[in-house]
């Protein structure tokens, strides 16, 4: 990774669990759903959709530890590629989608 995205980074956490410690409990809860093994939807199926959300939103972090995951929870190569290609996919349809919305308010204008 570049300087601007480093997993060292992730160390500063600390400190955000000293300077909002409700909001930094909040957070580690809910992203916690993640690493669950006790759900419907099986772990190596919770972190293949973590690593495609990433990609959508495009979070170095998030794609360091869920691709790491995922392929501890048994994800192949292939998976990873074809959930990197659904998130584009859907990314790509949300623009599609928000182009007519824009010729809706053009229309409207």
């Amino acid at each position: 990774m570049s300087h601007y995205h480093d997993s060292d980074d992730l160390k500063v956490l600390g400190e955000f669990k000293k300077l909002a410690p409700a909001e930094f409990k909040g957070f580690v809860e809910l992203d916690s759903i993640v690493g669950r093994d006790d759900g419907s939807i099986p772990r190596k199926y919770r972190e293949l959709i973590a690593l495609a959300v990433a990609c959508t939103t495009q979070c170095p972090y998030c794609l360091d530890v869920h691709t790491k995951n995922a392929k501890k929870a048994g994800a192949t190569r292939e998976e990873v590629t074809e959930a990197a290609f659904l998130a584009a996919a859907l990314r790509a349809g949300a623009a599609v989608t928000h182009g007519a919305l824009a010729l809706k308010l053009f229309d409207k204008a």
